[in-house]
C-alpha cells in the first residue's frame, strides 16, 4: 500500500477524498455552533460578574460611608464619575 495520497485510477484526487472533504465540513459547522454557545456563555458570564461587582462595591462604599462619613461618599461620587456604578 503506497504511502502518498496520488490517485490509484489515474483521476485528479484520491477516491475517497469527497467523502474525507465532507467529513471535514461537518466537523467545521459543529466547531463553529459549539464556539458560537460558548461566546454566549461567556458573554452572559461577563455581565453577570459586572453586576455582583457592583453590588459588592456598594457594600463596600456603604460601609464607609458609615464607618468615615464624607469619604464614603467621595468614593460613591468617584465611583459613580468613572461610570463603575
Amino acid at each position: 500500500m503506497p504511502d502518498t495520497l496520488e490517485p490509484a485510477g489515474g483521476g485528479r484526487y484520491p477516491s475517497d477524498m469527497e467523502r474525507r472533504v465532507a467529513v471535514l465540513e461537518q466537523i467545521a459547522r459543529t466547531t463553529t455552533a459549539s464556539l458560537e454557545r460558548i461566546e454566549r456563555r461567556m458573554d452572559a458570564s461577563a455581565a453577570e460578574q459586572g453586576a455582583d461587582f457592583r453590588w459588592l462595591l456598594g457594600i463596600v462604599l456603604g460601609g464607609f460611608t458609615a464607618k468615615l462619613g464624607g469619604l464614603g461618599a467621595l468614593f460613591g461620587v468617584m465611583a459613580h464619575g468613572f461610570h463603575w456604578l
